[in-house]
């Protein structure tokens, strides 16, 4: 473990990051302040172990439970959930950690990622440079990765900058994906606007992939953590979520230009290139999830500071049916 360390951001500073147009963690941050702060207190059974067979995410229940981490059973999504005593503002779970991104508010304002045993034990943790967004644990638990925004606070915001990160179970820090070498058609990229973030890994590899984003364009990119390259193999793909059997990536796709850019989700077939966009009209901003091999899940803001948790068909041959009521940042633990 390393030591542990705060970075401190005055509030002012904190402010400025959180201005402009309305996204999901702002206005968390704004409607549900006083609620996250709390004593700690919150209802339901308790979760003091994560496990195969889970559905793990944040709740975003307005009550005593809003932001703690919570759970139900695959097989029963619209069950009674669990809830644990840790906080998060993004999470993910393998069989044997999570990983917890945490915004800490007070007189001053802090931002932490924290890495946790299946019993909600610390085995790691960081400061963040700037505002959670997402995180990501290989399902064999060989690696974790956290994206945050250092300035700006939304993919649609214009001039946004991003720190992603990869550490290994080894306790291995790669450091920002910025420092890898990355090439677009053979040709290497080194502009300054350019950005990374929404790891997903490859199980049993030291690769993994990844959005880079510079000069308004995105690629989605593989990486190799050993030689510590990053090599774009598709265009207009953000938020990559590779698909239990590895064949697939279930992305945000982009539709229109910021500021006023939204996302629908798409799937794309490694082997072939085919795309296939799904029947979802409404605006996903999130690191889509997958059920299983045939179902996406993902987080849909449904009012300031409150999403659901909805699922949909990979093949597009379905609707989005609401699965989590309440609930944001699903993971599967497998």
């Amino acid at each position: 473990m390393t030591p542990k360390l705060k970075w401190t951001l005055v509030v002012a500073a904190a402010i400025i990051l959180l201005g402009g147009s309305l996204v999901y963690a702002v206005s968390a941050f704004l409607r549900f302040q006083a609620v996250a702060s709390a004593s700690g207190e919150y209802t339901g059974p308790p979760l003091t172990r994560v496990e195969p067979g889970q559905i793990v995410f944040r709740s975003t229940d307005p009550g005593s439970e809003y932001g703690h981490v919570a759970s139900v059973p695959i097989g029963a999504p619209g069950g009674p959930r669990s809830v644990a005593e840790l906080t998060c503002d993004r999470v993910d779970a393998s069989a044997e950690l999570v990983s917890c991104l945490r915004t800490e508010r007070g007189i001053v304002t802090t931002f932490e990622w924290q890495v946790l045993d299946a019993r909600f034990e610390e085995q790691w943790s960081s400061p963040l440079p700037g505002i959670p967004s997402r995180t990501r644990i290989a399902d064999d638990s060989s690696y974790w990765a956290s994206t945050a925004f250092v300035t700006g606070h939304g993919y649609a915001t214009l001039g946004f900058s991003t720190a992603t990160v990869v550490v290994g179970a080894d306790g291995t820090e790669y450091g920002n994906l910025e420092e890898f070498f990355f090439t677009v058609n053979d040709q290497p990229v080194t502009a300054a606007d350019l950005n990374f973030w929404g790891v997903t890994f490859e199980p049993g590899t030291d690769r993994f992939f990844a959005t880079a984003a510079s000069g308004g364009r995105n690629w989605l990119v593989q990486g190799d953590l050993g030689d510590r390259t990053l090599v774009a193999v598709h265009d207009a793909v953000e938020c990559p979520s590779l698909s239990p059997d590895g064949e697939r990536i279930a992305f945000k796709k982009p539709v229109g230009e910021a500021p006023a850019k939204t996302w629908t989700i798409a799937v794309l077939d490694l082997a072939t290139g085919e795309e296939v966009v799904l029947p979802e009209s409404r605006n996903v901003d999130d690191q889509v999830e997958w059920l299983d091999d045939e179902t996406i899940v993902y987080g849909l803001q449904r009012a300031a500071g409150d999403s659901d948790v909805w699922a949909i068909a990979a093949d597009g041959g379905g609707e989005p049916e609401l699965l989590i009521e309440h609930a944001w940042s699903p993971s599967v633990v497998r």
